[in-house]
């Protein structure tokens, strides 16, 4: 057997005096650095149902559910703690990843284990938005937080498009019922609804 050297014992000597250079958890809170990638977080504030993020998941941990059965239609953005594998491309392509807050974002929280799968507040993050829909066939365009994120950024480019300042309006509660659906044949007024693309050309078109 090799003597120890002498850096060996320097450095056993030093551990014996000032203790453990890891943090006593469990025995004592953990405080991660501010840039830990810990658990992820949606923002019902910051997050505007684009999907963005669904789209750039490579483990499929994020999904979304578009409830259109009820009176106030509604996207629900889900993401699954037991599926995600932290890399941070949700936070990287979110579309609001520069305001605050933020659609989606990393914490610092880093308790990820659970016993019981039915708990869902435990093994997922969620966020909701109120779905625009297309006021002639009643087919999903996005959420009303999408459109006006959209205008917002066009500014006064948006009022080239009827369904981006309608759907503002409607968000800032100028108008507060449902334009009636288009039965038939679209006519002229049909052109100041908020249309889905293919509604869009077809008014545009022929009216």
């Amino acid at each position: 057997m090799k003597k120890p050297k002498l850096r060996e014992l320097k450095e056993a000597i030093k551990a014996l005096i000032r203790g453990p250079y890891t943090s006593p958890y469990p025995f004592k809170e953990h405080k991660p650095h501010k840039r830990f990638r810990g658990l992820l977080e949606f923002s019902d504030e910051g997050c505007i149902g684009c999907t963005a993020c669904k789209h750039v998941c490579p483990s499929g941990a994020i999904d979304f559910i578009d409830d259109t059965s009820g009176k106030v239609p509604k996207r629900k953005m889900l993401l699954r703690y037991d599926m995600c594998n932290f890399c941070g491309n949700c936070t990287l392509w979110c579309t609001t990843r520069d305001e605050d807050p933020p659609g989606v974002r990393h914490t610092t929280k880093f308790e990820g284990a659970y016993l019981n799968r039915e708990d869902k507040d435990r093994i997922s993050s969620s966020a909701e938005n109120k779905l625009a829909l297309c006021e002639a066939c009643g087919e999903v365009i996005t959420t009303y937080a999408h459109l006006r994120w959209i205008a917002r950024r066009l500014d006064t480019l948006s009022y080239s498009s009827p369904t981006l300042y309608m759907a503002d309006l409607k968000a800032m509660g100028v108008i507060t019922e449902d334009l009636i659906e288009t039965a038939g044949e679209f006519t002229r007024a049909d052109r100041m609804k908020i249309l889905c693309a293919r509604c869009r050309r077809k008014v545009t078109l022929e009216k």
